[in-house]
């Protein structure tokens, strides 16, 4: 189906040009700047304030590997953006009326209608290639206000935009600098017999057995501190066991084996890849805590620890001293990495962490309860929802479209700026994550960089939720959801036109 006639793809205001441009579609603009508040008064994403601080803020969207140095990397630059919009930029004045760091409306226009929207949006949602069922829902997020909806209440299976849930879930219970650890821990240090050291999984999703770790955690840094730490003690031959009893309960996912996700344990390297990936399926062990061990006690043997045997599974002991231990990036960094890239074994570890902050059992089922209840706990509307899952691979998850609007509407809360990774994380039409290589189309083009928003594909559903500054500079939240659709790339453009149509919205 073509977009309206009232969409002109090719009239996009220069704002929004200077914000698809100047950020690399990493796009929260004067909406979110002043609304949102995804940027605090610095330009800089609250969660990474304390690195940036003297540094020249940084464009781009990778939220993998940033530098050499450990620390998170720069957020993506503001000022050029709120320069553009009249909203105030680093260092710069304040608005006339509106104090600097305020949450006031700054440059944004008219609130959309429904009237306007439905004459918008209605068409392009009566198109065949959505399948039988779809619903729709749009926010803006300024207000809160639910300024569109097409059967916004009804639970559909959500794919991947599951993510969404789970990484406001996350964030809320531990905090955006919160951080995982993997340590080592000596046993039988007392010169009666043979000492053990094991290796304690905490389920850092991000541990890497490679030697370009970058600000992953380091199984290889691990192992240096681990002998250095054995050489002060005048030990040098250890028995070796890996502890990664803090996950319980079936460690495959319902799909069963499957090369978007490897078994889910507290101990895994490289989310147990045979290739050489980051990202998307590939290959996996079937026995990521083993593998990871056997990387470790590779690393203790390169740095002169003899390791006597193979390494086996067993629990720590309460007692056992602490030898050394690293840590992953904060929470923030793994949140935009999960939702950039889809990533289903972030999602899973991540439910797993919200359990065990809620005090549940660390399984499929403890760590759906915990999201529940932590969303239920923020007043998000959650009539229909149901969580089988962190990733949302399982069909059994129920979500609305009024609820996933209503996870972005929240993470753009200038109350609750822990959150503000979940719009950050969002992949950006045709540069980065799952949108890369969608809004090629001519019609679509124009939304390049300006379209925020998670994908969620399973075989017959499709959806879409996001953000999007309209023509009159609101940020706007959206939610796009089908089932039964018989072409997924026909259902996919389909979302993409509903998308782009709202960048050209004037619909005041």
């Amino acid at each position: 189906m073509r977009l309206p006639e009232r969409v002109h793809p090719m009239a996009l205001k220069t704002w929004q040009v200077t914000t698809g441009a100047a950020v690399l579609g990493l796009v929260i603009a004067a909406g979110a700047v002043s609304a949102a508040g995804p940027w605090d008064s610095t330009g800089q994403r609250t969660a990474e304030r304390d690195w940036a601080a003297g540094q020249r803020p940084g464009g781009g969207a990778d939220h993998g590997a940033r530098g050499g140095d450990d620390k998170p990397g720069p957020a993506p630059s503001a000022p050029e953006v709120l320069a553009a919009l009249g909203a105030p930029a680093a260092g710069g004045p304040a608005r006339s009326g509106s104090p600097q760091g305020s949450s006031s409306g700054g440059a944004a226009g008219a609130v959309p209608t429904a009237h306007g929207l439905g004459a918008l949006l209605d068409p392009l949602l009566a198109d065949a290639s959505l399948g039988r069922s779809r619903t729709a829902a749009v926010v803006d997020v300024a207000t809160g206000r639910q300024v569109y909806g097409r059967d916004a209440g009804k639970a559909l299976t959500p794919a991947s935009t599951t993510k969404l849930a789970t990484a406001v879930a996350a964030l809320s219970a531990l905090g955006d600098e919160h951080r995982i650890e993997t340590r080592a821990v000596l046993e039988d240090g007392d010169g009666h017999g043979t000492p053990r050291v094991v290796l304690v999984g905490g389920g850092d999703p991000t541990l890497t057995a490679r030697s370009a770790a970058g600000p992953q955690a380091s199984l290889e840094k691990l192992a240096t501190a681990t002998a250095h730490a054995l050489a002060d003690r005048h030990i040098g031959h250890v028995t070796l066991a890996y502890d990664d009893s803090l996950y319980a309960g079936p460690r495959l996912h319902p799909i069963g084996p499957n090369e978007n996700l490897a078994p889910i344990t507290a101990l895994t390297a490289d989310e147990g890849r045979l290739d050489h990936s980051t990202s998307g399926p590939a290959p996996r062990s079937t026995d990521p805590s083993g593998d990871a061990a056997a990387a470790f006690a590779g690393f203790l043997k390169d740095h002169g620890v003899g390791v006597q045997g193979k390494p086996g599974s067993g629990k720590a002991a309460r007692h056992a001293e602490r030898l050394a231990a690293v840590s992953s990036p904060p929470l923030s960094s793994l949140v935009e990495r999960m939702l950039t890239n889809s990533d289903n074994d972030i999602a899973e570890a991540l439910a797993r962490q919200t359990a065990l902050a809620a005090h549940r059992r660390a399984d499929f089922a403890g760590g759906a309860q915990a999201i529940r209840a932590r969303l239920a706990g923020l007043g998000l509307p959650m009539s229909g929802a149901r969580f089988a899952d962190g990733s949302g691979l399982n069909r059994a998850d129920r979500l609305t479209a009024d609820l996933l609007t209503a996870l972005l509407a929240k993470a753009g809360d200038p109350g609750r700026p822990e959150l503000r990774p979940v719009l950050t994380g969002l992949p950006v039409a045709g540069f980065t994550g799952t949108l890369e290589h969608r809004y090629g189309a001519a019609a679509d083009r124009p939304a390049t960089g300006l379209v925020r928003a998670k994908t969620g594909t399973l075989t017959g559903v499709n959806t879409l939720a996001g953000t999007v500054v309209d023509h009159d500079g609101r940020l706007l939240a959206f939610a796009f959801m089908t089932s039964d659709s018989p072409s997924a790339p026909a259902t996919q453009a389909g979302l993409d036109h509903l998308a782009t149509a709202l960048t050209q919205c004037g619909c005041s």
